[in-house]
């Protein structure tokens, strides 16, 4: 007996080693399988279309900018900055989102008004005295959001000088409006629906940066928002009170709106048939559509219109259409095989045909991680 304990010991410790392999490659798989995948199109993003500044660059392509009020080139803008921070968010990425925040702080933020400027030159300078009420909000609602989920109080501090700076500013017959410039003193008189943006209004009436009576008297008009059968009005006049049609049907200005109204409980049931019908018939979504008679006005698809429907279609629960749009969206990414994981076709792109689709495919991966 003596002589078969060595032989006994051996044995279970090979079979002791051998289950502690075993748990090592179950542990491994599933620790590998929990953790949030990088996107292709986050490498492509933070490899090709970022900056010297580190601020986000509109457009792949150097061009210059012929008129102040559109965009160009390596411009960055306050919405990019936004989608970013949404971004980090999503993918729990404290350090990130602290970036994005320095950024905000050192070339967005005016430093005496406290207002966000839209856009930016490619060096960090702005020429603009204006800003974008929707992209405001969602950076607002991204600080809030932050500020609570990584306990920083600064990122609560700047959302409410910049809120307090749109109330005391930003206001025509007591709505915010699409801009104001701090310059010259005067704001726009529509509000575009778009920017009702529900989570970050939200956010501001729990902070009791805003009243429970705002809040009512904004996600009221999206409540309210008639359509003409299929598609929403882009603005609301706050001067006579009306909705206002365009007669050219900009898609991710739907989407948006729907979106919106979707976090308010509402559905958009005529323009989701309408976009199930058109995917059916054309096997894509067009970037635009004639109002009068519902055709497409462009031959083009739009990455954003695809990122945009799978948020719209994620946040209404209809997983089959979310990933529908997905295999659509994905087989216009990479076309350019110089650019892998952007969706670069002629060899430029706008940033938020990445942006968008980024936080589509995050969100549909994180519903399908195993919990």
């Amino acid at each position: 007996m003596k002589r078969e304990k060595p032989h006994f010991l051996k044995k279970w410790m090979f079979i002791m080693l051998a289950c502690m392999i075993v748990i090592g490659i179950v542990w491994g798989i599933y620790t590998y399988r929990s953790q949030p995948q990088i996107s292709p199109t986050a490498t492509f993003i933070t490899s090709h279309m970022v900056n010297e500044n580190g601020t986000l660059a509109s457009r792949l392509l150097p061009a210059p900018s012929t008129n102040p009020d559109i965009v160009a080139g390596k411009e960055a803008l306050s919405e990019s900055l936004g989608l970013w921070m949404q971004y980090a968010l999503m993918t729990d990425d404290a350090q990130s989102f602290e970036h994005s925040y320095t950024l905000l702080n050192q070339y967005f933020l005016n430093p005496d008004k406290h207002y966000i400027y839209w856009k930016l030159e490619p060096d960090g300078q702005s020429k603009v005295n204006t800003n974008a009420l929707g992209d405001d909000f969602r950076i607002v609602g991204a600080l809030l959001q932050a500020s609570t989920k990584w306990k920083q109080q600064n990122y609560y501090t700047t959302a409410k000088q910049i809120v307090d700076t749109l109330l005391a500013s930003g206001q025509q017959n007591g709505y915010l409006v699409d801009y104001h410039d701090f310059k010259h003193g005067y704001s726009a008189d529509v509000l575009s629906l778009t920017y009702i943006d529900v989570p970050a209004l939200e956010q501001m009436k729990q902070t009791s940066m805003i009243t429970a009576q705002e809040y009512t008297k904004y996600t009221d008009l999206l409540r309210n928002t008639p359509n003409d059968g299929v598609f929403y009005p882009r603005t609301y006049s706050v001067a006579t009170g009306k909705y206002n049609y365009d007669d050219t049907i900009n898609l991710i200005d739907q989407l948006i709106l729907a979106l919106h109204r979707s976090e308010l409980g509402q559905p958009s049931t005529e323009l989701i048939t309408f976009m199930k019908k058109e995917f059916a018939q054309h096997h894509q979504l067009a970037g635009r559509y004639k109002r009068a008679d519902q055709t497409a006005d462009v031959a083009y698809e739009s990455p954003a219109v695809y990122g945009l429907a799978i948020l719209l279609a994620l946040q209404d629960k209809d997983q089959a259409w979310a990933e529908q749009l997905y295999a659509q969206m994905i087989t216009m990414r990479g076309w350019d095989q110089a650019y892998p994981g952007g969706y670069v076709f002629d060899g430029d792109t706008h940033i938020f045909d990445d942006l968008f689709p980024l936080l589509a495919e995050t969100l549909l991966q994180k519903g399908s991680e195993p919990k």
